[in-house]
């Protein structure tokens, strides 16, 4: 098993999503993920992208995002709303608890650590 693996969606099946049931604020969000690394241990990666909405989030896990195109808005519970646009990136941390509203059409790059 070769040891780099480039991250790219081609030839990936993509699973499709939505807001979980209950989490939902506005609009019709759709999600594509595009999961490029499933490793032991509760390691992801890959590539997200979803259409505009809003819905509520709530992380048990540790994620970094590196937005590659589109906009959306973050904002934690009793904290500050974020924008954040292609070329940001960011990490989430266990706890973290708000809400996520795409504004235009969102595709980040994710590493999620379980």
């Amino acid at each position: 098993m070769p040891r780099f693996l480039t991250v790219d969606v081609n030839g990936i099946e993509p699973e499709l999503g939505a807001p979980a049931e209950g989490r939902l604020i506005a609009g019709n969000p759709k999600f594509c993920t595009w999961n490029a690394e499933e490793a032991e241990g509760g390691l992801y990666a890959g590539i997200w992208e979803s259409t505009p909405g809003k819905w509520r989030i709530e992380y048990d896990e540790w994620e970094f995002c590196h937005i590659l195109s589109g906009v959306s808005i973050v904002k934690e519970e009793g904290g500050e709303a974020r924008t954040v646009k292609a070329g940001d990136s960011f990490v989430l941390r266990p706890g973290f608890k708000g809400s996520w509203e795409v504004l235009e059409t969102t595709r980040k790059e994710y590493v999620i650590r379980l």
